[in-house]
């Protein structure tokens, strides 16, 4: 998976795209992530104890890492993302303006 926690992305495809967001969790096992403010659920949460109200919960829900795009950092596009190895490390490159991530 070419997206980590923390990243800037754009969200490609389905309801909520075009908006932009930052990636609060990422499951590289099933190849979703979850984005700030994207993909809201609702969860209806039922009263602990006696005497307390139910209520809704709003919450991001997970989104598969194909309907994102990468937002570069130094040339702020919308990209894919490349690898460059350097001294036996592997580092991220930004496709548009070939600068590291």
């Amino acid at each position: 998976m070419k997206i980590k926690k923390g990243d800037q992305i754009l969200i490609i495809s389905g309801k909520d795209r075009g908006k932009r967001g930052k990636i609060l969790e990422a499951f590289p096992k099933e190849g979703k992530a979850v984005v700030e403010g994207v993909n809201i659920r609702k969860k209806h949460v039922r009263p602990k104890k006696t005497g307390e109200k139910g209520q809704i919960i709003e919450m991001p829900a997970p989104i598969n890492v194909a309907n994102l795009k990468l937002i570069c950092p130094k040339c702020g596009k919308a990209t894919r993302v490349g690898y460059k190895i350097v001294d036996k490390k592997k580092n991220r490159i930004c496709k548009k303006c070939g600068q590291e991530i």
